[in-house]
């Protein structure tokens, strides 16, 4: 139901108090005004704590620095007077024992009058005896049509013709933020570049990142990575492509469900990370990145704030991707974790949000040890996919030292012994394939001439792969992945 349904809903059944819990205090009381003057004929009181009463002259300034002086004015009205008192930021004033008294005793009149008090804040706090009175009503941030419609308006009256498909990056890029926050961002792109292009996308992702950095859970993530810079993984580049533009207007109009996200498999070094990043630049969407240490505090019931704090966040900014690294260490033995059931129900309210999240939000979740994930997680309809990574076959690590070795000398690159290099690093990751380049060059430079294939095999061979350390947990993964429960996210077959 929308906002304005729920609202004139709630008035007609005389709901003594609402509280609208945003930060949109204007556009709320626009849209209130403007509800009100089509569906209802109420006078409007509004107040806050500075001025008190505005917007009427007969009260003008009373109840200015006192909130229970402020509730004094609705019993001062007429019973038969239809009236809507709007409170600013009133929530603040709750706990106060004269404030919360008066509040109960005016509700028993509110039921029998056609008034009604609505509390507008950003913080959404209410105390025990006041939760059966208080009605909660979320207002949501600009929907996609409000924002075009901004869009169109500002387009319009300054004169600038855009095509069709940066005005849709544009809507796209400004979900998730504010009618004044969009406002004061295309006002400084318009300062900045006189007119709005392609630029404009970066500094409206700067803006969310403001956001994101309100919070210490969440940390925004800078991506230049690309996907054809992954070597291998054919499988799983090729189901990535086909949703690229899963988030457009086109794909949502098709009838398209929106992607929910990924579970990524492997040892450490097979490239996880670098495809969260990669997908993130691939696809032009905000990366936030899960701090899960940071997410279980020691205060009761402060590790499930800090998880309705992150999803608030990530659907706030949305459309984005949001990465989970090793998030089998987060919530490994759950049942035995000995924390009074605080994993147990984060892990609850997490993953029931991953089942019914309605808001576009990719989740890219990493593990390294299948075996730590509860079954909660792992069941179908949490993620989309879930792909195993698994250790480079030979052409996948040729392709592998051509990336980086392209990226180290792009001059001659073209010079090195590939296939030699392949069949030397056999069991090694993308990872250490990397490090075995860096270890090479470090010994040309200290002999200070230009590092050659015979100094990269000197490293390979005096480098222990982790899959030789950890040989077990590898086979259990490939034995798992081979089982038929786990797309492979190379095209080649897996060697045991």
């Amino acid at each position: 139901m929308k906002f304005n349904d729920e609202l004139a809903l709630f008035l007609k059944a005389r709901y003594p108090i609402i509280y609208i819990n945003t930060i949109e205090e204007d556009r709320v009381e626009y849209v209130i005004r403007k509800n009100i003057k089509t569906n209802l004929n109420r006078s409007i009181y509004s107040w806050d704590f500075v001025d008190g009463y505005t917007n009427n002259p007969n009260n003008e300034g009373f109840a200015r620095k006192n909130p229970l002086q402020a509730l004094e004015l609705v019993e001062r009205l007429k019973a038969e007077t239809p009236a809507l008192f709007l409170l600013k930021d009133f929530n603040r004033f709750l706990s106060d024992l004269s404030v919360s008294r008066k509040l109960r005793n005016i509700s028993r009149v509110l039921k029998l009058q056609p008034k009604t008090i609505i509390i507008i804040g950003s913080d959404l706090t209410i105390p025990k005896e006041l939760q059966d009175l208080i009605t909660v009503l979320q207002f949501e941030l600009p929907s996609e049509q409000e924002i075009n419609e901004e869009l169109t308006r500002l387009v319009n009256s300054l004169n600038i013709k855009i095509d069709s498909q940066l005005f849709e990056n544009l809507v796209r890029a400004c979900q998730g933020l504010s009618l004044e926050r969009i406002r004061r961002v295309l006002s400084k792109i318009i300062a900045t570049y006189k007119t709005i292009d392609n630029n404009s996308i970066n500094i409206l992702l700067s803006e969310k990142k403001q956001i994101i950095s309100q919070t210490e859970i969440l940390e925004y993530i800078s991506v230049e990575e690309k996907i054809v810079n992954l070597g291998g993984l054919q499988n799983l580049k090729e189901w990535l492509k086909k949703r690229k533009t899963a988030f457009t207007i086109q794909a949502s109009n098709y009838g398209l469900p929106t992607p929910r996200g990924l579970l990524l498999v492997g040892i450490q070094g097979t490239g996880k990370s670098l495809t969260a990043k990669a997908i993130a630049n691939e696809w032009q969407l905000p990366l936030l990145k899960l701090d899960v240490g940071k997410l279980f505090g020691g205060i009761v019931g402060e590790s499930e704030s800090r998880l309705r704090q992150m999803i608030n966040v990530a659907e706030a900014v949305s459309p984005c991707i949001l990465w989970i690294d090793e998030i089998d260490k987060a919530f490994s033995s759950t049942e035995n974790s000995g924390d009074s059931g605080t994993s147990n129900r984060v892990l609850g309210t997490f993953v029931s949000w991953l089942s019914e999240k309605k808001k576009p939000v990719f989740v890219i979740a990493t593990a390294n040890n299948i075996e730590l994930l509860p079954l909660e997680i792992i069941r179908k309809g949490r993620f989309d996919e879930i792909f195993f990574l698994d250790l480079p076959q030979k052409e996948e690590r040729e392709e592998i030292f051509k990336i980086h070795l392209r990226e180290f000398r792009s001059n001659n690159w073209k010079s090195f012994d590939y296939s030699k290099l392949a069949k030397l690093s056999e069991s090694f990751s993308g990872a250490e394939i990397r490090q075995s380049i860096i270890e090479g060059m470090y010994q040309a430079f200290y002999e200070k001439r230009e590092f050659t294939t015979d100094d990269i095999c000197l490293a390979l061979n005096e480098s222990i792969p982790l899959a030789h350390l950890e040989s077990e947990q590898m086979t259990k993964l490939k034995n798992w992945a081979t089982s038929g429960r786990i797309r492979l996210a190379s095209s080649k077959n897996i060697y045991i």
